[in-house]
């Protein structure tokens, strides 16, 4: 029988559905999603899931949205929970009990360029400095920064290869000369600390055979911006949000920007079109038309 390391056993319906989800090639953080939304499900119900009745989905959901859980995270249960029912179990009566939230996303908090300067000034060290200059430098996920290996800097074609990204899908970020060189500094300080490894880890965590972890950086950007004095919620996030939106500022196109945030579709890049200063000043509006108009005038813009 296979075990958890805890030494508690693993049902042969969660072994089950692992192996599906090995099989069709999902990633390591969305099996564990997945199985933790699954694992919800069965504790609400307190049996095994693969005896529920449509009627028990309906409850299920009913609770989530009573108890105040947020849409994403019901969404993220249906999309579990319809792999259980559809691959698994084979129940499509179930799956189609299933109902996804519709929401309004909220707008993504974006820094200033001058902001983004400060940001990166104030991070705690030059490792946290040359992290966040690729979150922000390159768009990359804060996951992506910290799996980054040194073999990963290709300073010939100017390209950080980006590998098994979100959707396990492999994919090449830009590497501006200024990048290229606030790497260089660290990787520098980092052989003079004796903790860049040959082919290891650009950015090692506490040990130099672990990478730094999503923890660390989200700690060390929350320090630079109360160092800063900035007053947004940020996160390793918010420089990724920033880079998309300040290159949509420099008319950059958006399908551009889509293969360099590894988006599969192009409305989620669309949204930084709504928090793009310049896109909305770009847009004339119809007092200053109607005034124009009035006055005889061409309208600005």
């Amino acid at each position: 029988m296979v075990h958890h390391s805890t030494g508690s056993p693993i049902s042969p319906l969660r072994q089950r559905m692992q192996q599906d989800m090995l099989m069709r090639g999902l990633g390591p953080h969305t099996r564990q999603d997945y199985i933790r939304h699954v694992r919800s499900f069965a504790a609400f119900l307190g049996r095994s899931p693969d005896t529920a009745v449509a009627e028990d989905v309906r409850r299920f959901q009913l609770h989530q949205h009573e108890i105040g859980v947020r849409p994403p995270t019901i969404n993220g249960a249906v999309s579990a929970l319809r792999f259980l029912f559809l691959v698994t179990l084979k129940r499509r009566d179930l799956s189609r009990a299933l109902v996804i939230t519709r929401y309004q996303r909220k707008l993504p908090d974006v820094l200033s360029i001058d902001e983004a300067a400060r940001l990166l000034e104030a991070a705690p060290g030059i490792k946290y400095k040359a992290a966040l200059g690729v979150a922000y430098g390159a768009g990359l996920r804060v996951s992506e920064v910290a799996h980054l290996k040194v073999d990963d800097i290709d300073s010939k074609r100017m390209l950080i290869r980006v590998e098994q990204g979100k959707g396990r899908k492999d994919r090449n970020a830009m590497l501006s000369p200024q990048l290229l060189e606030l790497l260089r500094v660290w990787w520098r300080e980092g052989k003079r600390r004796g903790v860049m490894l040959p082919h290891g880890w650009l950015f090692p965590g506490r040990s130099c055979t672990d990478p730094i972890s999503s923890r660390q950086l989200h700690r060390a950007v929350q320090e630079a911006a109360e160092v800063a004095g900035i007053r947004k919620r940020v996160s390793p996030h918010t420089l990724r949000h920033s880079f998309a939106t300040h290159l949509l500022e420099q008319d950059v196109d958006i399908r551009v920007i889509q293969v360099l945030l590894g988006h599969s579709k192009l409305d989620t890049t669309a949204l930084y079109t709504k928090v793009s200063t310049r896109t909305i000043h770009a847009v004339a509006g119809p007092l200053d038309r109607l005034m124009a108009l009035m006055e005889g005038k061409t309208p600005p813009g």
